[in-house]
């Protein structure tokens, strides 16, 4: 392989531990966000844990440090009277955009990182300090999966769920569970209202926990019934589409393929548009959804922050 071919690192290797006096923020923190859950989550983060991820930096000059993440962290910092910080010096002067793919952090995810943290000896008490929450709060999440099975919690520990979306499903027994799950996720759809739209539809014989107000007012038995056979034939599909979809795919990329390189020949478009104009109007619009889905699966580029475009990034923290 040739060595121009290699990945270039982004980042220096190593951790440097710079004065916060050399460092130039991008950006202002206004005082209303000073005010915020995030801000006063991450100033108790550092008072009882500390900077777990370093200020990330580029060196504009002898001296100069840009700051291109971490603008909260740095406000913090200064307000408690800090003089240095751990840093992440770039290579090139362009925000680096991980923290948007990463930053959030799903409810299930949380759950275990609490339950790791307790087995290891840190009191809850502790715990609820460094993210600036109630005891309560923190006890309430270490019971998040109860009634939970292994199953629901594999398909949904990466999705954006709340912990009320839970208590509904827990009402459900196991296997009605997964199936709920996999609803959710084939509707893209996590909020606690569609959750419940779920356990109505479900047979009584289905729920762990029959709900105190299982009626809804609106619905009759034979509209429940209905829902019922609903969500029973939505499964099905969804399970028909699980075991075809790869060979569909396939399929239709290799036709659109061939129907791209057959409507390139100006002979044959100019005969489809004459005689087929309505078969040439829907290829042609296919190929444009095709291809309209490909271009939105291409990462986004990196937007410059300063220097050579003079932009600057937008960052949270």
């Amino acid at each position: 392989m040739s060595t121009n071919n290699a990945v270039k690192a982004s980042f220096e290797p190593n951790v440097f531990t710079l004065p916060l006096a050399v460092i130039e923020p991008l950006r202002q923190i206004p005082d209303s966000v000073r005010t915020t859950q995030k801000y006063n989550q991450i100033a108790a983060s550092l008072k009882h844990v500390g900077l777990v991820e370093p200020l990330v930096l580029y060196q504009a000059g002898p001296g100069r440090y840009w700051l291109l993440d971490g603008h909260l962290r740095l406000d913090i910092l200064k307000a408690e009277g800090f003089r240095e910080a751990r840093c992440l010096l770039a290579k090139d002067d362009e925000a680096y955009t991980y923290n948007r793919r990463v930053n959030y952090l799903p409810a299930i995810a949380e759950h275990f990182m609490i339950l790791k943290a307790i087995n290891n000896g840190v009191p809850e008490e502790r715990i609820a300090d460094a993210l600036s929450v109630d005891v309560s709060s923190i006890k309430k999440k270490r019971s998040l999966l109860d009634g939970i099975c292994p199953e629901a919690v594999a398909l949904l520990r990466d999705r954006r769920i709340t912990g009320n979306v839970l208590s509904v499903l827990r009402k459900l027994k196991p296997v009605r569970q997964v199936e709920a799950a996999e609803l959710m996720i084939a509707a893209s759809n996590y909020t606690v209202k569609y959750a419940k739209t779920l356990l109505l539809a479900k047979h009584s014989e289905s729920l762990a926990i029959t709900p105190k107000n299982e009626k809804l007012k609106g619905i009759s038995p034979a509209q429940k019934a209905l829902m019922e056979q609903e969500s029973e034939n939505l499964l099905k599909d969804l399970k028909a589409a699980e075991v075809s979809y790869g060979s569909d795919i396939l399929i239709l990329s290799v036709s659109c393929r061939y129907f791209e390189k057959l409507l390139s020949n100006v002979q044959i478009k100019r005969f489809l548009s004459k005689h087929h104009s309505d078969m040439l109007q829907e290829l042609e619009r296919l190929l444009a959804e095709v291809n309209s889905g490909r271009s939105r699966k291409q990462p986004s580029a990196t937007v410059p922050v300063a220097g050579r475009s003079g932009n600057k990034s937008v960052k949270s923290a």
